[in-house]
């Protein structure tokens, strides 16, 4: 079946960061996508696709804007009910809510339930791919993919891989991460829009063994990605240190066991030393901008500006439940305020982008998803951009897309996304 929705119609044409941003994307203000068998078929002006296909199903969305789908490149979906818990930096908030909520996962039937909670929490907010870690229970894992193969939505998940530093009920083994993760790797890597990313938690609840071990299983299918947490406050730093008294730094533990390369997530990346920053553009890596957990959980203030201008890999994410919302909007909002504190200001099409194309591209799926391009797949949210009193009274004296736009970003919530279009479904 064919489909047309009409609108306003965002498209990037090129990364904000590398050029004017003004000049980065274009909105068709009249504009139109159809839509067959899941993929963007044509982008357009509504009046020629209207003429074109008449007998296409249509639905109208007047002054809206529809834009690529949001892509959330790092979450935690087991931390779904302990969102906004109180109080806690990052190894006491492991400690004190998330390790007694993953032990919770040993139970299929609560991780199917989390699983489809958070998919439609996630939804209603405007995204259509997430990149999630689950716990060492490959029910957790299997729960979160079959949640997303019932939606037809791309999913990039895999075993937490933990065999120290944990409760001994969340520990596995080398050997046990390397067994559970092949058998869940080759059940779900490429089946519909699924893909399995290799997933050991961070250096100290792994052993060097199971990095090796992790490292080794990669080597095997170098199709799949690899994600895992770096530099996230300077307290993990020196831990990492004791623990690695060998290595040269933090992204050092993994290096040295194969598991640096294009392909690789890094979550958070705040604290990175020049070494590491030089070998992570080298190996073309990715870091994922976890900005509402950063400051949520007291982390530090990550260096987007700079970054970028190195050339860097990077996406957006809610980080879900240290981030303290499932909504990319209010991510883009706290992007904004951390890049002001840093002293350099995001443009409203660098944080969309990084929400979309940016996320795409850190996931190296940026030819898939995260732009309205032809041949890409139909993922798809709808944005009134007049949400709320407080956001209508301030667009109406917008004088560009750009203007209009940054209300939402700051102040928009889930009443902001009007529709949510994953593969091709409403």
């Amino acid at each position: 079946m064919q489909k047309i929705l009409t609108g306003q119609v965002l498209q990037f044409l090129a990364n904000p960061f590398e050029g004017p941003a003004e000049e980065s994307a274009r909105v068709i203000t009249d504009g139109a996508v159809l839509v067959e068998g899941g993929r963007i078929a044509k982008v357009g002006r509504a009046a020629d696709l209207l003429a074109d296909y008449p007998r296409a199903v249509v639905t109208r969305y007047g002054d809206h804007l529809i834009c690529a789908g949001f892509v959330d490149a790092h979450v935690h979906y087991p931390q779904t009910a302990i969102i906004a818990s109180w109080g806690k930096r990052l190894i006491d908030w492991l400690n004190t809510y998330t390790f007694p909520e993953e032990m919770r996962f040993t139970d299929a039937g609560f991780a199917r339930e989390t699983a489809d909670r958070y998919l439609d929490l996630t939804r209603v907010n405007g995204t259509t791919t997430v990149t999630s870690f689950c716990t060492i229970h490959p029910e957790s894992v299997d729960a979160l993919f079959d949640a997303a193969e019932a939606r037809g939505q791309r999913i990039v998940a895999g075993k937490t891989c933990m065999d120290r530093n944990a409760p001994d009920r969340l520990r596995d083994t080398a050997q046990s991460a390397y067994d559970d993760s092949k058998t869940l790797l080759e059940k779900w890597h490429g089946r519909g829009r699924a893909s399995y990313a290799i997933t050991p938690r961070f250096s100290p609840t792994s052993t060097p063994e199971q990095l090796a071990a992790m490292g080794a299983l990669w080597a095997e299918y170098p199709e799949v990605l690899m994600q895992t947490h770096l530099s996230e406050q300077l307290d993990e730093i020196e831990w990492v240190k004791e623990l690695y008294p060998n290595s040269r730094d933090y992204l050092d533990t993994y290096e040295e066991h194969g598991l640096l390369r294009p392909g690789a997530l890094f979550g958070h990346a705040i604290h990175l030393t020049d070494r590491e920053r030089a070998r992570l553009k080298e190996m073309d890596a990715s870091l994922v901008h976890c900005p509402t957990s950063n400051t949520f959980i007291g982390s530090g203030l990550f260096d987007m500006a700079g970054l970028m201008a190195e050339g860097q890999r990077v996406g957006l994410a809610t980080d879900t439940g240290g981030g303290s919302s499932f909504s990319m909007l209010r991510t883009m909002a706290a992007a904004y305020e951390v890049g002001q504190l840093r002293g350099t200001p995001l443009h409203p099409a660098q944080l969309l982008w990084l929400a979309t194309q940016g996320s795409a591209r850190a996931l190296q799926m940026e030819g898939k998803i995260g732009n309205i391009v032809e041949g890409m797949e139909a993922d798809l949210t709808v944005l009134d951009l007049a949400s709320t009193p407080a956001i209508a009274q301030r667009h109406v004296r917008a004088n560009d897309i750009w203007e209009a736009l940054f209300p939402t970003i700051m102040m928009g919530d889930d009443r902001a996304v009007v529709d949510c279009w994953i593969n091709g479904e409403r």
